[in-house]
C-alpha cells in the first residue's frame, strides 16, 4: 500500500513539473478559493486540467470509505462553451489514465447546461417541469418578441404615439408610418430583447423593474416602456408553455434555496472549478458561489475562478459582466488568493513585446474617469527552463509587419501573395485572416476564391491551399429562415411587414442597393405598382426584383419554388443544397397536401420545433487551424484558436474605435439607443449605483464599446505564434453592411486605426 501510494505520488510529481509558475498554484491547491488571471496563450486550460486531475485523485486516496448508498462526492468544473467542455473532459481523462488511476470523480458543464440539471431533478422547488415546457427556439423567440410589442402598443396606445411624436413630428401621414415601422420592427423589439435577458440574467422581475422606473422623472420612461414589455414576454412565455436560457438559471437558483436541496447539490460537489469566468452574469455567478459552498458553512467556497479580464469581448451583446471576475481577483488578492499566470509561450517574443506596447496605448486613451479597458497585465516569455516544447518560437522577419493598401482589393491581393510566399518556404504554416464583421469575411472568401473575377493577379487555390469561410454554417442555418420570409411575401405581398422583411432580408444579402426600407414598406401597393415611375434606380431595382418573385408563384410548380427562391437570394452551392434539401423534407412532411399555406405551415413548424442541419459539401473544414488552409473568421470567433500567421485588414478608426451608432432611421427618438440607455440603466441599478438619465447612460455604452473595441483587437493581436500581418487600406466602404463587392459599390478615404502610426512595430 505505502509502496503504491509512493509511485502515484511520483506520478502526481512528474504531471505537476509540467507546470510553469501560476499554473503550479493551481495544482497546489487544497481547498478554499483561488482566483487566476491568466494571458493569452499562458496554458490556463492545460493548467485547470492538470489541477483538476491532481485534485480527484487526491480527493479519492483521503476520503473516508463512503456509505455504499452515498455516491462519493465530484469535482464539478463548468465553461463558457460545449466545444469548450468537451476539450477540458478529454485533457482531464489523459491526464487521469497518466496517473493510472479511474476515470472518474468529476463531470463538466456549461453553465446552462449543469443549471438545466439542477431544474430538472427538482421541478417542485424550480417551478419547471421539462416534461410540459419547450426550450424557446431563435425563430419562436422572435415571433414572441414580436406578439409582445403588439400587446403593448394595444396596451399602451398613447405612449406609442408620444414615441412616434419625438424629434421634430409634423404630423405627416408618410412619417407617421415610417416611424410606427421603425418601433414596430428594430427599436422594441431590440429593447425588449435585451432588457429581459439583461434584467433576467441579473434577478430582476418585471415588479423589480417597474420599482426601478420610478427611481426619478428621467429615468422613468425608458424603464417602465421596459417593465411592462418584460412582464408581457413572460405571460406570453408562460401561454406557450416555454422557457429560455435565463430561466435555467433562475430555475437552478430557486431550486438550491431549498435547505434540503442545497445541501443535496452541495454534498455531492466537493470543489467548482470555473473556466472562462470573465464571461460569467451576476445569477450564473451567484449559482457558481452556491455549488462551490460547504453544507457546514455557507460563507466558506472551495473555488477556482480561471479567467482573463482582458479578454472579456461579450459584455456588449450578452448579458456578461466582466467586473464580476475583476472584483472577485481584486478581493482574493487582498487574501493573498490570487495567482496570476504572466508567463505565455505562444508567441514569439517580438509579438508580445508589439501586444504588450499595444495594451500601454490603450490604457493611456482612456479617460481617468472611465473603468480603463485593461487591467496592467503584460504578457512575459516563458523561463528557459520552462517545460512547454517550442515556446516562444522565432518570428517569421521580425515578426510584425504593417501595409497600407490602396482599397480592400489591394488586400485580399496583398493577403493573397504573402500566404504564397510564405507557403512556398514552410509548406506546414498555418494562416488565418481575423476581421471585425461577418461582411468582411464573406468579402474576402469570395474574393481569394474567385480572383479572377476582381481583377487580382494572385490565386491562393492554385496552390493547393483551401479557403475556409468559418461563417459558412452559421449562414446555412438560416436557410428555411430566408425561405420563409419569401414565401410570406409571395402568399401577402400587401402585407407592411412582409413586403419590410423581404426588403431587409435582400439588402442584407447585397441584392438590391440600400434603401428607406421603413418609407417604402409602409405602403406595399404603391410601392409594387406605383401610378408613375419617378424613383430612384435602386428603388426601381429593388421593385423589379419583388414583382418578379410574386409572379414566381404562378409560373414555377411549388416543388421548383423554393430552389429559384434560393437562386433569387444568391445563394452559395452549400446554401442552394440546404435548400434542395429542404424541399425534399417539405415533400415527404405534405405528402398529397402541398400548397403554398401548408408550406409556410410546415416551415414555421419546423423553425419552432427543430434545428435544420444544413448541407456541408466537406464536413472536415471544421478544423479551424490546419495546415494548407486560409482560415477566414471574426475577430470573437478567433478566441482560444492560434496559428502560425494572422492576417488582420481592415483596422479603421471609424470600424474598430468609432462611436457606437444609432440606427439612421431611429434618429426622431434622439441622439441614443433607447436598448444600450436601458442596459446601462440597468447595470447600474444591479451594481448598487445611482441610475443615470438616458444622456449619461448614452455615455456609459460609448465608453462600454470601446473598452471592448479594445479588448477584442487584443484577443485578435494574440492568436498568431511567428507572424502578425496588419494592414489599413485607404479606401474601403463607408458601411460594410450596405457594401456590395458584386456591384462594385463606390468607396470612400477610411482613417487607419492610430495606434498603427503610433506603436513602432519593432
Amino acid at each position: 500500500m505505502v509502496q503504491a501510494h509512493q509511485s502515484l505520488q511520483i506520478r502526481i510529481n512528474s504531471l505537476r513539473d509540467t507546470l510553469r509558475t501560476g499554473q503550479v498554484e493551481m495544482a497546489n491547491w487544497r481547498g478554499g478559493t483561488l482566483a487566476v488571471s491568466a494571458v493569452p496563450g499562458s496554458g490556463k486550460s492545460y493548467g485547470i486540467s492538470v489541477a483538476a486531475a491532481i485534485a480527484i485523485v487526491q480527493r479519492i486516496h483521503q476520503r473516508a470509505i463512503p456509505l455504499q448508498s452515498q455516491a462519493p462526492p465530484e469535482l464539478l468544473l463548468v465553461t463558457f462553451t460545449r466545444s469548450a467542455a468537451l476539450h477540458l473532459k478529454r485533457q482531464i481523462r489523459r491526464h487521469l489514465a497518466e496517473l493510472q488511476q479511474p476515470i472518474t470523480g468529476f463531470t463538466v458543464q456549461t453553465l446552462h447546461g449543469m443549471a438545466l440539471g439542477i431544474a430538472a431533478q427538482h421541478p417542485l422547488q424550480s417551478g419547471l417541469n421539462l416534461e410540459q415546457l419547450t426550450l424557446v427556439s431563435p425563430y419562436r423567440s422572435h415571433r414572441l418578441i414580436q406578439t409582445v410589442i403588439d400587446r403593448w402598443i394595444q396596451a399602451h396606445p398613447q405612449t406609442f404615439q408620444d414615441l412616434i411624436e419625438q424629434g421634430g413630428w409634423t404630423g405627416e401621414e408618410a412619417e407617421r408610418l415610417r416611424r410606427q415601422s421603425v418601433l414596430r420592427t428594430d427599436i422594441l423589439p431590440a429593447l425588449a430583447t435585451l432588457v429581459v435577458r439583461e434584467a433576467k440574467s441579473s434577478g430582476l422581475s418585471p415588479a423589480d423593474l417597474m420599482a426601478l422606473s420610478t427611481q426619478g422623472r428621467e429615468n422613468s420612461a425608458i424603464l417602465a416602456t421596459a417593465a411592462a414589455l418584460y412582464e408581457n414576454y413572460q405571460s406570453e412565455l408562460l401561454a406557450q408553455r416555454c422557457i429560455d436560457y435565463e430561466d435555467m438559471i433562475l430555475g437552478a437558483l430557486r431550486s438550491l434555496q431549498d435547505p434540503s436541496v442545497r445541501e443535496q447539490w452541495q454534498r455531492r460537489i466537493f470543489a467548482v472549478f470555473e473556466d472562462e469566468a470573465q464571461d460569467s452574469s451576476p445569477l450564473q455567478a451567484k449559482l457558481v458561489e452556491s455549488l462551490a459552498a460547504t453544507p457546514q458553512d455557507p460563507q466558506t467556497l472551495n473555488l477556482i475562478r480561471v479567467g482573463d479580464p482582458n479578454q472579456a469581448i461579450n459584455s456588449t451583446f450578452t448579458p456578461a459582466n466582466p467586473a464580476l471576475f475583476r472584483d472577485f481577483c481584486h478581493h482574493q488578492t487582498l487574501q493573498g488568493k490570487f495567482a496570476p499566470l504572466h508567463h505565455a509561450g505562444r508567441s514569439s517574443l517580438a509579438i508580445i513585446r508589439y501586444v504588450n506596447r499595444y495594451m500601454d496605448w490603450a490604457l493611456q486613451q482612456s479617460p481617468a474617469t472611465t473603468d480603463p479597458p485593461f487591467i496592467r497585465q503584460h504578457i512575459q516569455p516563458v523561463p528557459p527552463e520552462d517545460p512547454q516544447p517550442q515556446a516562444n518560437p522565432l518570428p517569421i522577419g521580425v515578426g510584425i509587419e504593417q501595409y497600407h493598401p490602396l482599397d480592400i482589393f489591394q488586400t485580399a491581393e496583398g493577403i493573397a501573395q504573402r500566404t504564397l510566399a510564405l507557403i512556398h518556404d514552410q509548406p506546414d504554416l498555418t494562416f488565418a485572416v481575423l476581421v471585425r464583421e461577418n461582411r468582411q469575411a464573406q468579402f474576402l472568401a469570395e474574393v481569394l476564391s474567385q480572383p479572377a473575377i476582381y481583377g487580382l493577379k494572385t490565386d491562393v487555390t492554385s496552390a493547393n491551399l483551401q479557403i475556409l469561410d468559418a461563417g459558412l454554417q452559421a449562414r446555412l442555418t438560416t436557410v428555411p429562415q430566408d425561405l420563409l420570409t419569401l414565401l410570406k411575401f409571395i402568399a401577402r405581398p400587401h402585407s407592411s411587414m412582409h413586403l419590410n422583411a423581404v426588403l431587409r432580408l435582400l439588402s442584407d444579402r447585397q441584392i438590391i442597393a440600400p434603401l428607406a426600407i421603413d418609407q417604402h414598406s409602409a405602403y406595399p401597393e404603391q410601392f409594387l405598382y406605383p401610378m408613375a415611375e419617378e424613383d430612384l434606380p435602386e428603388t426601381r431595382s429593388a421593385r423589379s426584383l419583388c414583382v418578379k418573385l410574386l409572379r414566381s408563384r404562378w409560373e414555377l410548380p411549388l416543388y421548383q419554388l423554393l430552389s429559384f427562391l434560393g437562386l433569387a437570394l444568391q445563394y452559395e452551392p452549400e446554401e442552394l443544397a440546404t435548400a434542395d434539401k429542404l424541399v425534399q423534407h417539405l415533400l415527404r412532411l405534405n405528402q398529397g397536401k402541398n400548397s403554398l399555406s401548408q408550406w409556410i405551415q410546415s416551415l414555421e413548424e419546423l423553425l419552432r420545433t427543430e434545428r435544420f442541419d444544413g448541407v456541408e459539401l466537406d464536413p472536415d473544414q471544421q478544423d479551424f487551424c490546419r495546415d494548407r488552409q486560409i482560415t477566414i473568421m471574426t475577430m470573437h470567433k478567433a478566441k482560444g484558436l492560434d496559428w502560425d500567421v494572422v492576417f488582420l485588414p481592415f483596422l479603421h478608426e471609424s470600424l474598430l474605435f468609432g462611436p457606437l451608432m444609432p440606427l439612421a432611421q431611429a434618429r426622431f427618438l434622439g441622439e441614443g439607443s433607447l436598448p444600450e440607455v436601458a442596459r446601462q440603466q440597468l447595470r447600474a441599478a444591479v451594481q448598487g449605483q445611482p441610475i443615470p438619465n438616458a444622456a449619461a447612460a448614452w455615455d456609459q455604452a460609448q465608453q462600454l464599446k470601446t473598452a471592448e473595441d479594445y479588448r477584442l483587437l487584443y484577443v485578435a493581436m494574440t492568436r498568431p505564434r511567428r507572424l502578425l500581418w496588419l494592414s489599413a487600406c485607404d479606401q474601403a466602404p463607408h458601411r460594410w453592411s450596405h457594401y456590395s463587392w458584386q456591384r462594385q459599390d463606390p468607396l470612400v478615404r477610411q482613417r487607419p486605426c492610430r495606434f498603427l502610426n503610433e506603436i513602432s512595430p519593432l
